[in-house]
């Protein structure tokens, strides 16, 4: 009995052959990142500034989406928003909509959606997250620094509530 990996099929034990069984490599490359749309609110400037008595309520909202651009290239969308209260008084509001254009070759279908939903959005989220902790520093409030997103917990949640309102499928997204 051998202790090596099988690398049956290839021909080449240099080269294993893939799940997908296309004998290329996988590889998810990121092509380009930008952000749609980027929007701060201070509606109650200058006062909302000077009151530092009481640390505000922050509300913090996170959406995914992905869709496919052509071939093996896709448009994943990662949407932040923040909302920053005391009591009822909006100190401040931002809304980031950042997307990454992404290719995706040599996986298995089965393993398209965790990737378009988990990891891409887990590559975006630093630079999404350096963006919103600079709007609230520029906006004059102190940076706000999101805490990391468990992704395959929000697209485990999102499956589940999928296949509760009967869509047994999920999202359509095709190789």
């Amino acid at each position: 009995m051998s202790d090596k990996p099988s690398t049956a099929g290839t021909g080449n034990p240099a080269q294993p052959e893939n799940a997908a069984g296309n004998g290329k490599a996988p590889s998810l490359k990121v092509l380009a990142q930008y952000i749609k749309d980027l929007s701060f609110e201070n509606p109650k400037a200058p006062q909302s500034l000077t009151q530092k008595d009481k640390n505000p309520n922050i509300s913090i909202n996170v959406n995914v989406n992905a869709n496919p651009i052509a071939g093996s290239d896709y448009d994943v969308i990662l949407t932040l928003n923040a909302e920053a209260k005391t009591g009822e008084d909006v100190l401040f509001n931002v809304e980031l909509i950042y997307g990454g254009v992404f290719r995706v070759e040599g996986f298995p279908q089965e393993h398209m959606l965790p990737l378009l939903f988990i990891e891409c959005p887990r590559l975006l989220f630093p630079f999404a997250r350096q963006i919103i902790s600079d709007a609230t520093r520029n906006g004059g409030f102190p940076p706000l620094l999101i805490e990391p997103i468990d992704f395959a917990q929000m697209f485990a949640q999102r499956m589940a509530e999928e296949q509760a309102k009967g869509n047994v499928q999920a999202p359509a997204v095709t190789n």
